[in-house]
Order: C-alpha cells, then structure tokens, then sequence
C-alpha cells in the first residue's frame, strides 16, 4: 500500500473518530481566523471560539503567535502579527482553508467589503454595501458597484432575490438613474421601496433601522461608519457586540473570501463572521462573483461606468451662462444629485428657464416657475433625472 493511500485512510479514520467522539458532523470547510492585533487582547478570540463550539459545522484554524489556548484547534503559528495575512494568503491559495476572519487587510483597488448587520427595529439581517476598501476611484461607479457585490453576497448565503435600496446620500440620484439603465439592460434585480409614504428607491434613516432593503447601498466610508453604529451603540462604542462584521472582499477582478473585522470587534462578531465566512464558502462566493459581474458587463455595465466617468471629468471650456431674469419660483422638481445641482441650474438658464436651487426634506430641489415645470422637466431629464 502506498504512503499516500496510507495517509488518505489515516486522515479519513481519524475524521471519523472526531464524529463519533463529538457526535457531530463536520463539513470539509475550514475558516481561518487570525488571532493577534484586537484591542481587546486575543482571549476575545478565545472567546468567540467557545460561542460557536457547539453549533459550527466548520473547523477553525488559528493563524497567527502562540497562544495558551489553542491545543483544541489546528494552529498555524507565527512569529508576529505582520506574518498573519502572508500565511492566510498562501494557506487559501493551497486550499487549506477556504475563507479567513481578519483584521486590517488592504484590498487592491477595485475590492470592497459587504458587511452584514442585524437592525434593531425587526432584529433583520441587512447587507451594507460596502464597508471598507474602494470598488472604483470615482464614488459614483464604485456604489453601482458596490451594488453588485452586495448581491454576490446576499446570493453567496442564500438569498437568490435580494432587494436593493441605496442610501439617500449625495450621488443618489444619479446611482439610481444608473442602475435603472442597467436593469433595463438585462442585469436582473428588485428594488426595494422605501417605508415612508413616498415609496422611493432612496433609503431614509428610517430605513436603516427597519431593514427595508436585503442590501443597503451606499460609499465605503458611509458603510464603515453605519457599520460601527450598528455594532456598537449598545456598548458605548469600544466594543462591537452585535452583526457580523465588515464581510468579504468582492470585485470583478478579484474576490477573497477574507472577512474583515475590526479591532474593536467582541467576541459575538467574531463568532458571527467566522459564520458568514463559512456561508459564503459553501455558497462559493467567488463562482457568485464571476457569474454576476459576467451578467451585469452583458448589460453593458462599462459603458454605464464610463459614461459615469466622462460626466464627472472637468469641463475643458467655461462659458459664461448669464442667468435669466428673476421670476416668482413655486413648482420643485426633486431627485438630482446636489454633486450635480450647479450643472442642472446652469442647463435651464441657458435655455432661458430661470430656476433657483434648495433644499427639500429627502435632498436637493430646483425650483422654478409653475409656468416652465414641464419644459425644465424635459431640459433635465436625459442627466440629471
């Protein structure tokens, strides 16, 4: 008998007498978790390990300094912090582990983090996307984006029709616009509608708290401050206690299913995203990833960033708009983008259309005279409606 059919039997004997003696099943996944750097020293991580003892279906492997603690798990021991994510990389490159819990790992550009929340009106499961690391240099296309790895996620744990809603902050508007173009395209997904009586594809902060959308669109910076409040605002802030943390990696050029948390994470989130890692490896996060940005670059979602791109570069020639003579202004017209509100005025006066720009209670308005709604209307329609 060779050694190798030797070992195979030997590996899979003492698979089996691991079920017997614990009476339970484990599925051939294993999540790596780093153990060094949290604020709140490395028994945190010995405690989120004993949360999970009893119910995960996964094995953990521990990467990172020796511990006291570790005789339990399979350990992977290094000599300091800085080592941990070079042995994360090579351990998931070799197929060892199948996803990491991390803390600080920088993403290449063009990788963002969905994370993943529990709300405190419904005690729902919300995706915010995204949390940490940039989809794209212009903040526009990197939240159409960020669309998208939200529903990586959301499907990767089991949801095949997760709901969209996109945070109501500046570019807004104009994600929505861009979106739509996509959806109209051939990119299937549901809106979700808001909970206040508009009914809007814009999220207030009611919306936030209620869990209306399955993912929560937003910018990275936005999504790692939400982030930290959904965690923490029971605690006080120096101890994130609730969701489960600041999740994967998702990009069309490279997905890792590495979770972040934070170092102030406690042992609840630790728990958890040891657990969506898990999910998202049995969902096979990174196929997910390949299959929906092949979906949404079919409906042409370049040429939508591009055309996102040109719109925001400067202008190479100023002309002088002289604004029209002074009118009474009555009718509002809402949904542009306050990122675009100087351009939209400039539009209507040039087109002899005196308008004056404000501020409505869900963003930005331009307001005009009752006389010229329908033609400012038509005027702003193509880029700015």
């Amino acid at each position: 008998m060779s050694n190798s059919v030797k070992q195979v039997m030997s590996e899979c004997l003492i698979e089996m007498a691991e079920v017997l003696e614990s009476k339970r099943y484990y599925d051939n996944v294993k999540i790596g978790l780093t153990i060094d750097g949290s604020e709140h020293g490395s028994d945190v991580m010995k405690e989120a390990l004993q949360l999970i003892k009893n119910k995960a279906n996964f094995k953990v492997v521990l990467i990172g300094t020796k511990v006291d603690w570790a005789e339990d798990f399979e350990h992977v021991v290094t000599e300091c912090e800085a080592d941990n994510h070079k042995k994360m990389e090579e351990l998931l490159a070799d197929g060892t582990i199948q996803g990491c819990v991390t803390l600080h790992y920088s993403f290449p550009i063009g990788v963002s983090t969905v994370g993943r929340v529990v709300v405190p009106s419904t005690g729902k499961e919300m995706y915010i996307a995204t949390t940490t690391g940039t989809t794209s240099s212009n903040r526009i296309e990197a939240m159409v984006k960020n669309t998208i790895n939200g529903i990586i996620a959301a499907k990767s744990c089991g949801n095949d029709d997760p709901t969209v809603g996109i945070l109501n902050i500046d570019g807004a508007n104009t994600v929505e616009r861009a979106l739509k173009e996509l959806k109209e395209n051939g990119y299937e997904f549901s809106f979700s509608k808001s909970q206040r009586a508009d009914g809007t594809i814009t999220m207030r902060g009611n919306d936030l708290l209620m869990g209306t959308p399955d993912v929560m669109v937003c910018d990275s910076l936005t999504g790692n401050l939400l982030m930290k409040l959904f965690s923490a605002y029971q605690t006080g802030g120096n101890y994130e206690a609730v969701g489960y943390g600041y999740g994967p990696g998702i990009g069309a050029e490279n997905t890792q299913n590495v979770c972040i948390i934070s170092r102030a994470s406690g042992a609840p989130v630790i728990a958890n995203a040891l657990q969506f890692a898990y999910e998202l490896a049995k969902g096979d996060v990174k196929e997910v990833s390949h299959k929906e940005y092949a979906k949404a670059e079919k409906a042409k979602l370049s040429d939508i960033c591009d055309n996102l791109a040109q719109k925001n570069k400067p202008k190479s020639t100023e002309k002088e708009v002289v604004k029209p003579e002074k009118e009474i202004v009555t009718k509002d017209i809402s949904g542009i983008d306050v990122l675009d509100l100087d351009d939209a005025l400039e539009v209507l006066w040039e087109n002899k259309v005196y308008a004056e720009s404000g501020m409505g209670c869900t963003g930005p308005v331009i307001l005009v005279n009752e006389k010229n709604i329908d033609k400012a209307k038509e005027l702003l329609a193509k880029d700015y409606l």
